[in-house]
């Protein structure tokens, strides 16, 4: 005998074709701002290494390669970074004691969350600006010497 059907066949792909987007949307939601945190933590990192770096080294472009090293954490896709590493703009600064570094880098979200992105944390022509600085004193005023005295007690 043959299937009578009723009015409720069909009634979960129906469910389905309206849940599915809206699952899919709030995930893409929640990940957006997670791949953002992501880059913003990596360079932060990048950031506080290159000061601890910076305090010894005395030439800026090592310390340069160094950051740029540490910043390939960061995967070339629009919502973590875009530009390669031509991109990155990284600024040291080593003033005695105080030592500061700042990083700023570019990300293109997708277009709604870029809008709110974009409001927050700048833009420009490139894209949503992420921008990072970290200053420190690593080298306490009471210590005394420098990196070669303190080397040559240890010959």
């Amino acid at each position: 005998m043959g299937r009578i059907l009723t009015r409720d066949d069909g009634q979960a792909t129906v469910e389905a074709a309206f849940l599915l987007p809206a699952v899919l949307l709030t995930m893409g939601l929640l990940l957006e701002p997670a791949c953002l945190l992501y880059t913003r933590m990596a360079m932060r990192h990048a950031a506080a290494e290159t000061a601890r770096l910076l305090v010894t080294s005395s030439s800026e472009a090592d310390v340069r390669t160094f950051c740029l090293h540490r910043l390939d954490a960061v995967p070339e896709i629009g919502l973590f970074h875009v530009g390669g590493s031509d991109d990155w703009e990284i600024g040291l600064s080593n003033d005695g004691g105080t030592v500061t570094v700042t990083i700023c880098g570019h990300a293109k979200p997708l277009p709604l969350l870029g809008l709110v992105a974009g409001s927050v944390l700048g833009r420009d022509e490139r894209g949503v600006v992420l921008r990072v600085e970290h200053s420190a004193e690593l080298r306490p005023g009471w210590l005394g010497g420098d990196e070669r005295a303190w080397s040559e007690i240890w010959e």
